[in-house]
């Protein structure tokens, strides 16, 4: 898909998908405008010091709760990448309120503000966790699955589509058990939930190739899921560091699903699309696709590369 000329509408943007999006964007595409969508004023200034001189950014305040504003800021827009989320599990375990009000009618804003005004794509970033969900942020990135695909019913025939991508866990970004580590790293000693637990990772960059790989194919109503390596999460330790056992916390899962087991699913040029079932009832495979069960793995020198 060709973003000459696009005007795309950010929610998240300062957040770490958001601004790797931002970055990538920007430096491939010169006559592209981008409106950096997010509640965090003190990120916005930051990253607009950081793009001071670029004419083809705007940075708008905004809560996705907020559909007035959001309906403002979709008007003209050609593409909407909806990365605004509350992701932090045990934030939303202990409000989960909130997590429902920005993760599921934050979501439907979105797609109201996309009808209205006629934005033509719009993407959803999911997360693996909204597979066979066992805690509240996994059970509300669900439900924005839901509501995105169904939202293709709304369109009429006019050509407003929207799908989703979902992946797995994002070297890098902020609250990731990488960055837990690091820190802990400092005391000598590192707490880990289960020498046997796997995850799912992937790059910033990956994530956004995936993102606009996806937005090029869209026909309306697919979960994007990208193929990626699994690791041992003890194999992140800091080397010297003591290892201390706390156990699996509520809402937490010993590994990952990207598809789970009654998921029915289509492959097609390296990506699994579960809505062309409906269409082509042939496919190659169905789920389980979880993180201890991989053909893919990466040993710590791969994913300190990775992460470098």
């Amino acid at each position: 898909m060709s973003l000459a000329g696009q005007t795309i509408l950010l929610t998240g943007g300062t957040g770490t998908f958001g601004r790797h999006f931002l970055d990538f964007v920007l430096s491939k595409h010169e006559d592209v405008t981008v409106r950096v969508y997010s509640r965090d004023e003190l990120k916005q200034s930051e990253l607009r010091a950081k793009l001071a001189g670029r004419q083809n950014v705007r940075f708008l305040v905004g809560d996705v709760r907020d559909a007035t504003r959001l309906h403002r800021a979709a008007e003209g827009c050609d593409v909407i990448v909806h990365a605004a989320a509350l992701k932090q599990v045990p934030s939303c375990e202990y409000n989960p309120f909130e997590a429902v009000k920005t993760n599921v009618l934050g979501t439907q804003n979105v797609v109201e503000a996309a009808l209205d005004c006629g934005v033509p794509r719009s993407i959803l970033i999911s997360s693996d966790k909204a597979v066979n969900p066992i805690n509240t942020y996994g059970a509300t990135k669900l439900l924005a699955e839901k509501v995105f695909v169904q939202s293709n019913a709304y369109a009429g025939g006019r050509d407003i589509r929207f799908s989703c991508v979902r992946y797995g866990n994002v070297i890098g970004s902020r609250g990731s058990v990488l960055e837990v580590f690091r820190e802990q790293a400092a005391s000598g000693t590192v707490t880990i939930t289960d020498p046997e637990a796997t995850r799912f990772w992937l790059t910033p960059q990956t994530a956004v190739d995936f993102v606009l790989r996806s937005l090029d194919i869209m026909r309306g109503g697919e979960v994007f899921v990208p193929e990626l390596p699994s690791m041992k999460v003890v194999d992140l330790v800091p080397q010297g560091c003591k290892i201390e056992v706390i156990g699996l916390r509520p809402g937490e899962k010993l590994h990952e699903l990207l598809i789970a087991n009654d998921e029915v699913i289509y492959r097609i040029g390296g990506f699994v699309n579960q809505s062309l079932v409906m269409h082509d009832a042939s496919y190659l495979a169905k789920g389980p696709y979880s993180s201890d069960d991989n053909t893919e793995w990466i040993t710590r020198e791969e994913f300190e590369a990775m992460s470098s």
